[in-house]
């Protein structure tokens, strides 16, 4: 089986392995930050601090270990009213409830049969702005990177988004993004990983060398 292949078949535990992986590097992590950290302005959720970034992510989790999913769940306005549920919370509050979420959610995902497995993708890039802000390493990288890579594959070709291979100059083999079998030619990105995160994700890549052909970047935005 090729590298492709296994693209192809869905993991039922790799959602639940990644929120893991996150977890025990993140959590850590904020518990050593000064509550001020917490107020700090996101540059990838605008009109978001920190807090509120680790509230939306702690109530999505919740929603999914509860199977909460109301009309309209995760729509902008359902995120805004589970952040303030939790606004008169501590930071060490939201941490906690982040690190339940993200240890609980991952058998209830797995027997969602996909369709919950863009959530866990979600939860690793918003960790990913979180450590931007604070200036911590493995921004949109670090050890999850390669599941977070692999969920990537299987979402964009559930979805039928943009066909494109991908040549990472940190990854040994190629990555194959998108529909297919779509009747244009795959786009080509050169460049790193975080960075190809970063395109798929809607994340800003100002001063990223990269490059891309056949494709505008907007197009391999999964969140819009």
């Amino acid at each position: 089986m090729t590298s492709a292949d296994v693209h192809d078949v869905r993991d039922p535990e790799l959602p639940g392995r990644l929120l893991v992986v996150e977890r025990d590097a993140l959590v850590p992590l904020l518990r050593a930050r000064p509550e001020a950290d917490f107020a700090l302005p996101t540059a990838a959720c605008p009109g978001w601090s920190v807090r509120d970034v680790l509230a939306h992510c702690s109530a999505a989790l919740m929603r999914v270990v509860e199977n909460r999913f109301e009309e309209g769940v995760f729509s902008p306005e359902s995120n805004d009213r589970d952040i303030a549920e939790r606004a008169d919370w501590t930071a060490a509050q939201v941490v906690d409830e982040l690190e339940r979420g993200m240890t609980e959610a991952g058998p209830v995902i797995a027997k969602a049969g996909g369709a919950l497995d863009g959530i866990a993708l979600g939860e690793w890039v918003h960790a990913g702005d979180v450590r931007e802000v604070l200036g911590e390493p493995g921004a949109y990288a670090g050890a999850g990177l390669p599941d977070a890579l692999r969920l990537l594959a299987w979402l964009t070709r559930e979805r039928r988004h943009t066909p494109l291979h991908a040549d990472l100059d940190d990854v040994d083999e190629p990555l194959r993004l998108g529909d297919p079998t779509a009747p244009r030619p795959p786009a080509r990105y050169i460049g790193d990983a975080a960075t190809l995160v970063r395109l798929c994700a809607g994340r800003p890549v100002e001063g990223a060398a990269y490059e891309l052909a056949g494709a505008e970047a907007g197009e391999l935005n999964v969140f819009g």
